[in-house]
């Protein structure tokens, strides 16, 4: 059995869809023993998790499957190993190195919580 990374895309329409287009573009791993395998594999779980709910305000809220836009083979999964990248150009370099600080100690602080809740 072999590891895959897809990136899945899925639209969101929210009531009329008279609003900002919405997709969520997902990073899954799936086992399977081929690419084929895993790419059908990735094509049936996004179509099961097409979805139309209400929302708080009544309004229908549709999740539409697109596609899947990437599927990498990971050879062998080890520690640290890169699953994606993205080169991102940026006009304010200074916010973007402040918001990404900010995220990073989110990340800090949730960890640091979930290792003294467990020390406990």
């Amino acid at each position: 059995m072999n590891c895959y990374i897809t990136k899945m895309v899925f639209r969101i329409i929210c009531g009329d869809g008279k609003h900002t287009p919405q997709f969520d573009e997902q990073i899954r791993l799936f086992y399977a023993d081929n690419q084929q395998q895993a790419f059908q594999k990735a094509q049936a779980m996004g179509t099961l998790e097409e979805n139309s709910f209400m929302n708080i305000h009544q309004q229908q809220v549709q999740w539409h499957f697109v596609g899947i836009t990437a599927l990498y083979t990971i050879p062998t999964p080890a520690d640290g190993i890169e699953i994606a990248s993205c080169i991102k150009e940026v006009d304010d370099v200074e916010n973007y190195v402040y918001i990404t600080q900010k995220k990073a100690a989110q990340v800090i602080e949730a960890n640091s919580l979930q290792t003294q809740t467990i020390l406990q």
